[in-house]
C-alpha cells in the first residue's frame, strides 16, 4: 500500500483516536480540553490533508436533506422508547462501552466550552471522518495494495457493509444507529462520488445533534 498516499486521508482520523484514548483520562479541565483538541485537529487537518479536503457539495439541497433525516434516526430510538433504551444489554455493555456523557455536569454551563465542542463536532469531524470512512478505507478495503485505483464512491458489497460496520463500532453504545447512519451515508457516497457532499451531509447531521444535546439537555449524546 502506498503509505504517503494514504497520510492526507488517514492521519487527522488516527489522531482522533488516539486523543480519545489519551485525552480523557488526563481529565485536563474544561474549556483548555476541548480548545487543545481544536488546536491540534485542526493542525493536523492543515498539515496532512489540505490538499484532498473539498468543502463545495455539489447536491447541497439532497445533502442538507439527508443530513437532517440521519439525525432524526439517530435520536429516534431514545425518543420513542424513552431513556432506558441504551441500558438495554446490547448497548451497555463491556465490549461496546456504556452510555455516558462526556461533559460533566459542572461544565455544561460554561459558554465557552459548548462552543468548542460544538466547533469541534460540526467542523473538524466530518472532515477527518469522511476521509477517513468513505474516502479512504472504502477503497482500501477492495484495493489496499493501491487505494488509488478505486475512484471515489466505488463500493463492492465487501466495502459497502465492512465500512459501515466499523463505522457502527467507532460508536460504541450507539452502533444501532451508527449503522444505520453508516449505511445511508455509503449510498449517498455511491450515488454522489463526491466526498465534499458527504462531509457537508456529516456536518449537518452534527450540527442538528449538537444543537438537541445542547437545548434538550441530552448530553449523552456528546461521548
Amino acid at each position: 500500500m502506498p503509505v504517503r498516499a494514504a497520510v492526507p486521508w488517514v492521519a487527522p482520523f488516527a489522531l482522533f483516536m488516539v486523543l480519545l484514548a489519551v485525552l480523557k483520562p488526563l481529565a485536563i479541565p474544561q474549556p483548555w480540553n476541548a480548545l487543545l483538541w481544536i488546536v491540534l485537529l485542526v493542525s493536523a487537518l492543515l498539515i496532512f490533508s489540505r490538499s484532498v479536503i473539498e468543502l463545495v457539495p455539489k447536491h447541497f439541497v439532497m445533502s442538507t436533506a439527508i443530513g437532517i433525516g440521519v439525525f432524526m434516526l439517530w435520536i429516534a430510538p431514545d425518543a420513542l422508547f424513552g431513556d432506558g433504551y441504551r441500558s438495554h444489554w446490547l448497548f451497555d455493555n463491556s465490549i461496546v462501552g456504556h452510555p455516558t456523557a462526556g461533559l460533566a455536569p459542572d461544565e455544561r454551563g460554561d459558554v465557552l466550552t459548548l462552543w468548542l465542542r460544538a466547533a469541534r463536532a460540526v467542523l473538524l469531524v466530518p472532515i477527518l471522518e469522511e476521509l477517513f470512512w468513505r474516502g479512504w478505507l472504502a477503497r482500501a478495503v477492495d484495493s489496499f495494495d493501491d487505494f488509488r485505483l478505486r475512484p471515489l464512491g466505488s463500493f463492492t458489497t465487501l466495502s459497502f457493509w465492512a465500512t459501515a460496520l466499523l463505522f457502527a463500532s467507532e460508536h460504541g453504545s450507539y452502533w444501532d444507529v451508527g449503522l444505520l447512519c453508516g449505511l445511508i451515508y455509503n449510498a449517498w457516497m455511491a450515488q454522489t462520488r463526491s466526498i465534499a457532499d458527504l462531509i457537508w451531509t456529516h456536518a449537518v447531521t452534527n450540527g442538528c445533534l449538537s444543537a438537541y444535546v445542547v437545548l434538550a439537555n441530552k448530553w449523552q449524546y456528546w461521548a
